[in-house]
């Protein structure tokens, strides 16, 4: 269901120029809600304290890239209130930072997951980072996600932002190589 009201400061964690809005859902002044709603990429502005003005968003309706000012920002969206369609968005956009698709292998997968079960394609990812950074950009918005390797196994699954694989543990044993520790690969 998709919200019919305009998001104000109200529907916000934070407000300003003291927050940084990088890596975060933010909403721009308008008065169509559909079209409010972008995920801050980057940008001089997007910074706390910021020393310039220029951010770099992706919209949360069309997935296209949009270069606004800090000041059309209200804030960064309160999680809880992104609507499933922008979540199913979202889950599509790699993380800032992200390798080139064209002259890297990509080493892992990252799906995000509905309460439902709904999920849009995996999105590729090249490097551990870079799949760690796909999962903490998700955390506060997305439901189930699970980073797959190149042969479709799950290598890590949080539920809820709880890690469910590998189990505390299997990760125990991951930081302790003598005892036939696990490598994320």
């Amino acid at each position: 269901m998709e919200r019919k009201s305009t998001y104000t400061a109200a529907d916000c964690a934070a407000t300003g120029l003291g927050c940084s809005i990088q890596g975060k859902v933010v909403v721009i002044g308008q008065d169509n809600p559909e079209r409010q709603l972008y995920f801050c990429l980057c940008g001089n502005g997007a910074g706390a304290n910021p020393s310039g003005s220029a951010v770099f968003l992706v919209s949360l309706r069309t997935g296209e890239f949009a270069l606004k000012n800090r000041s059309e920002v209200i804030g960064i969206l309160k999680p809880q209130l992104l609507p499933d369609s922008a979540k199913l968005q979202l889950s599509q956009i790699r993380p800032v930072g992200a390798l080139d698709l064209k002259n890297h292998e990509p080493k892992y997968s990252g799906y995000s997951f509905l309460p439902d079960g709904r999920y849009a394609s995996g999105v590729w990812l090249c490097t551990e980072q870079e799949a760690l950074d796909y999962v903490e950009m998700q955390k506060p918005y997305q439901h189930r996600i699970m980073l797959c390797d190149r042969d479709d196994f799950c290598v890590l699954e949080l539920q809820a932002g709880k890690l469910i694989h590998p189990t505390e543990k299997e990760m125990e044993a991951s930081r302790n190589p003598e005892n036939g520790g696990m490598i994320m690969t």
